[in-house]
């Protein structure tokens, strides 16, 4: 099973941790952060459950896990800011903003002051697209405590949003 995991998934692995760590790290950091993975399936194949996940969500999950670790490493602090992962993919970087790109960093500043597990789940969820049961599975906890948490973080943003400065077009979250 390890043999074709490698041979199928490493690519997309590479990919995967290459994006989290653009800018911070070197190719060997990625290459490393992949065969981190591979390792950890070899060690506790008992950890991935098909009756919950394909090995593919599994193998993505683990990487993007392990990528953020070693960005958090690399860059020698406990947490990752939201915006060294988010401006660049946003492209809030330019000097001429929308309106929608103001919203984008508004909403920006208002997970930014969410705590760390919240701010979490937002990330995965919303800027991994990870689904309810792949975050599940990344962070040993339920699916449905992942659904609850979502839920109600996301509430907590809308109010957020709401409360600055009046404004009510920031209610869909």
């Amino acid at each position: 099973m390890l043999a074709y995991a490698v041979q199928k998934y490493s690519r997309l692995l590479w990919k995967i941790s290459a994006s989290v760590l653009i800018n911070a790290a070197s190719v060997q950091d990625v290459e490393e952060c992949v065969a981190d993975v591979f390792i950890y399936l070899w060690q506790y194949p008992e950890k991935y459950d098909p009756d919950r996940a394909k090995l593919s969500s599994w193998l993505c999950v683990a990487a993007r896990s392990r990528a953020v670790d070693r960005y958090r490493r690399i860059a020698g602090r406990k947490e990752v800011p939201l915006e060294e992962l988010t401006v660049q993919s946003l492209g809030l970087g330019n000097a001429k903003m929308t309106a929608e790109d103001k919203d984008k960093t508004r909403l920006q500043i208002c997970i930014g002051k969410l705590n760390e597990k919240e701010r979490e789940l937002i990330l995965r969820r919303y800027y991994y697209e990870q689904k309810p049961a792949e975050i599940a599975i990344a962070l040993d906890m339920p699916k449905k405590q992942v659904e609850n948490r979502l839920y109600y973080t996301r509430q907590k943003l809308k109010k957020m949003m709401e409360s600055r400065e009046g404004d009510q077009s920031y209610g869909k979250i």
